[in-house]
């Protein structure tokens, strides 16, 4: 009897460590949070989406609003276009912004939409004009060097 009782608690602790993987691996996906809200897509266009890939958390005010839906570049513009999937129960001004951000210092990058004032708002289909491109720490370091080059060539002022 007490080798059936062991039997049980094992397969229970096993049950349990499967769904904690189960858990682990759709949030790391960004899959943890699937609704069956379809939503609204909104689109924009960015010089340099630097590492953000579809499914990215959209956040305003750090609360997750919605995901990337697709990423694609156009060739009459020669810029990558977004598309969001906003959740229907958050509305946001037509002038709202939207700029890729990084959590972290190495960590994942995502959308962060700021509202503006308009009255109307954005609508299935609607384009974010305003936008701000993801900074790309390889070309920050790129400008100061290049100008640390610069001032190393100048001659002191007398």
């Amino acid at each position: 009897m007490q080798r059936k009782s062991l039997d049980v608690w094992v397969g229970l602790f096993v049950l349990i460590g499967a769904a904690a993987l189960v858990f682990l691996a759709l949030n790391v996906g960004n899959m943890g949070s699937l609704s069956l809200d379809k939503g609204y897509n909104v689109s924009m266009n960015f010089d340099n989406i630097g590492g953000l890939k579809p499914r990215a958390p959209v956040k305003s005010a750090g609360v997750v609003v919605g995901r990337v839906e697709k990423i694609a570049f156009s060739d009459k513009s020669f810029q990558a276009v977004v598309t969001l999937n906003l959740q229907s129960n958050y509305k946001f001004p037509k002038d709202s912004s939207a700029k890729i951000l990084t959590s972290g210092l190495l960590g994942e990058q995502y959308i962060g939409l700021e509202a503006g004032g308009d009255t109307n708002n954005l609508v299935a289909g609607d384009k974010i004009k305003m936008t701000q491109s993801a900074v790309v720490l390889e070309n920050l370091i790129s400008q100061f060097l290049y100008s640390k080059a610069a001032d190393s060539g100048k001659e002191p002022a007398k």
